[in-house]
């Protein structure tokens, strides 16, 4: 049997709905539950970030370049959408409280995975740190994006980013 992953990044309400949400990101709810469901019954591990801020939020360096508050943990924007919330439950789950996961890389490495597909959001900030990452920790395993699963903070930024993941060798489906 194959050991395929699935990294479910930064599906949060402050990303959707919230603070930071988009028009492109309500867009894909539906797309990103049928792909949760569909990996879940093909037996993919399914690994999930969770952007995590506190109260110094406006102190750190993305806080200094985005002063918007979101994702404070225990907060509703900090949670995952409701209409992936319970598919998600029995998942690992991997705060953050920066862009990319050192450790979900370092983990996912460990596991030693035949394959690694990431979708969420935002294309352009985590779903690109998180795949570089994961490139840089594996670099011979085949990483791919699920574009139709994905939305940047503007579609254009979505672009640049999906360009920029295929130029380091991960696939964009």
């Amino acid at each position: 049997m194959k050991n395929r992953v699935l990294i479910v990044v930064d599906f949060q309400n402050d990303f959707i709905t919230g603070t930071l949400g988009s028009a492109e990101a309500v867009s894909i709810v539906q797309t990103v539950v049928e792909k949760i469901k569909n990996c879940k019954a093909e037996g993919y591990q399914i690994y999930v970030t969770m952007d995590t801020h506190h109260e110094n939020y406006k102190f750190t360096q993305e806080g200094k370049w985005l002063p918007v508050e979101h994702c404070r943990e225990k907060e509703e924007g900090w949670q995952l959408h409701p209409e992936v919330r319970e598919l998600l439950a029995d998942c690992p789950v991997y705060k953050k409280e920066t862009f990319g996961s050192t450790k979900l890389a370092l983990d996912i490495r460990n596991q030693n995975p035949d394959s690694i597909e990431l979708i969420g959001v935002c294309t352009d900030i985590c779903v690109v740190s998180n795949a570089l990452l994961l490139k840089a920790f594996l670099p011979e395993i085949p990483i791919s994006v699920d574009s139709k699963c994905c939305a940047g903070v503007i579609p254009k930024k979505h672009k640049a980013a999906l360009e920029t993941m295929a130029s380091c060798q991960i696939k964009i489906i």
